[in-house]
């Protein structure tokens, strides 16, 4: 289908947000220290790095809602806007306080920025080939994540603030794109009167997901997972969510229908989300340290080491989504990612200090594929049982079970890493070193470990080998860890049906003057639902099909 100039701005514009905003998680890891050194903050390290990701989390399902309610480009809009102006208040920061209140303006524009672009490129195109569309799209957020440590890094070096002002010019011309070109549908006016928003859900979503994320953030960090700072808020957050999820199956306007999650397809591939966003966060927060504490590297180099990962990744899931479009079948595709997560994730078992360049860039693509492959085919499988009248509340369901994936991936992974680092620590003959890695330390040590070899002499002299010993055996269980995740993933696939993904664009929100958009369908072509509010399959010339 030949697309316009107009929907190759749009486009573009969603690809350059969709790195911003990915660059913007990643980007702060290498330059924190120096941050810290020069504006104070040391014991608010946890916050500065971690404020962003809690408030992207937290308001995902509202902007679903507001996609709904206002149309799709005020909204995006907004969300881009509040991220262009929390990078400008963090990158003129002066105190602590200052740099974690823009990160946590950041943080909610970026939160409504992942839930939009999802749903305007659905809005561009039909859902058997959003998943081609997809996979450019988070081929460019992929990039970003892994280039994040890179980036910062000389950033730091030359002036840490640019790391911050450096979105503000991309944004600008991303959301000069969006006001100059994209006009979209809205839904009757008579009828949005009827609609509002979730008040009462998203009262008790948001401070729940809240205490949720500050248990999982500080436990193990700034308070033992034992104490009760870290249950109290762990244990509230669980109930609240408990609670919300009671609420949304009996308000007439809930963020997060509960037929989103009533056919096994759908709920399925939310599962594959969680699971899948583990896995490549695990491997995106722990390869790095592989190069740097066992290898030795500097963080630079340890970054440019990873690139293959990178690449990879953008490769692979503009492949997936190209795959998805061409054949229009998402679970051989979904199968095939975890088998090749599970066979890479087995074989990084096999790293160590004397692994060769050529094996773990093999390595790397390997598991790249396990993780590219799939990204832009989960969110076409959630959508497959569903009408396109639930683009927005889905779209908003996953970014959220995908970001709070990511959230656990670190979080579990970086547990085990620390109980086998605390567990192994005995090996070390140097009490300097030991003390250094033990109680949490070891992953921010890694960053120096090129230095210490340096100054020393080499591994020998200062004992590092005995220090990579006990790196290597934390990570390998890492490694095993995410290999059953990933069995788990690929056990999963068998609880999807085979759908037909929908090749005609059926949206009361298009994008006018793009060839992909077309004008809504009125009556069951538009919106099909049986009277329980369950979709019992994919909608193709106004009937429901079979699951």
């Amino acid at each position: 289908m030949a697309h316009s100039v107009r929907f190759w701005g749009i486009f573009a514009a969603l690809c350059l947000l969709a790195f911003v905003s990915a660059l913007d998680v990643s980007i702060i890891a290498t330059a924190l220290p120096t941050i810290t050194d020069d504006i104070g903050g040391a014991s608010q390290y946890i916050w500065i790095a971690n404020s962003f990701v809690v408030a992207s989390c937290v308001v995902q399902p509202l902007f679903g809602q507001l996609a709904d309610l206002l149309g799709r480009r005020l909204p995006l809009i907004v969300s881009t806007a509040l991220f262009t102006l929390g990078s400008g208040i963090g990158g003129g920061a002066h105190n602590p306080a200052m740099l974690i209140a823009g990160r946590t303006v950041q943080g909610v524009g970026a939160g409504g920025m992942y839930v939009l672009l999802d749903i305007v490129c659905a809005d561009l195109v039909p859902l058997r080939e959003r998943g081609k569309y997809l996979g450019l799209m988070f081929s460019w957020a992929g990039l970003a994540s892994a280039l994040g440590p890179v980036v910062g890094g000389v950033l730091a070096e030359a002036n840490w603030r640019w790391i911050f002002y450096l979105n503000i010019p991309i944004c600008t011309v991303a959301l000069a794109v969006v006001v100059l070109a994209m006009r979209t549908k809205r839904p009757d006016p008579s009828e949005t009167t009827t609609r509002g928003l979730d008040y009462t859900g998203m009262a008790l979503f948001i401070p729940s997901i809240l205490s949720l994320l500050v248990g999982l953030v500080r436990g193990g960090t700034e308070h033992p997972w034992s104490s009760w700072r870290t249950i109290v808020p762990l244990v509230l957050g669980i109930i609240g969510w408990i609670v919300f999820h009671i609420q949304q199956t009996f308000t007439k306007t809930p963020s997060v229908p509960p037929r989103l999650f009533t056919n096994r397809t759908s709920a399925t591939a939310f599962f594959l989300t969680l699971v899948s966003s583990f896995i490549v966060q695990a491997q995106l927060y722990f390869l790095p340290i592989y190069f740097q504490a066992v290898k030795g590297t500097t963080v630079l180099r340890s970054g440019t080491s990873f690139l293959p990962f990178a690449i990879g990744t953008l490769t692979f899931a503009v492949l997936g989504g190209s795959l998805l479009s061409i054949l229009g079948e998402y679970i051989p595709i979904h199968a095939g990612s975890f088998a090749l997560s599970a066979l890479a994730c087995g074989l990084f078992t096999l790293l160590d200090d004397e692994t060769s360049t050529a094996v773990w860039t093999v390595l790397q693509l390997l598991a790249s594929a396990g993780v590219g492959l799939i990204m832009p085919v989960l969110l076409p499988a959630i959508m497959a049982a569903l009408p396109e009248s639930d683009v927005a509340t889905s779209t908003a369901a996953y970014s959220f079970t995908r970001t709070f994936g990511y959230v656990w991936g670190v979080t579990i992974a970086s547990v085990i890493f620390n109980a086998v680092i605390d567990d192994n620590a005995y090996r070390i003959s140097d009490p300097g070193l030991r003390a250094e890695v033990s109680g949490a330390g070891a992953y921010a040590f890694a960053s120096r470990a090129h230095g210490i070899i340096r100054d020393a002499g080499g591994r020998e002299e200062t004992g590092w080998d005995e220090v990579a010993d006990v790196y290597t055996r934390a990570l390998n269980v890492v490694w095993w860890v995410s290999l059953g995740v990933s069995v788990v993933g690929m056990l999963a696939v068998v609880f999807e049906r085979r759908l037909e993904l929908r090749k005609e664009l059926e949206t009361e929100y298009g994008i006018e003057g793009t060839s992909g958009a077309v004008e809504p369908k009125s009556g069951v072509e538009a919106n099909v639902q049986v009277s329980s509010g369950q979709v019992e399959g994919p909608v193709e010339g106004g009937k429901i099909q079979g699951r």
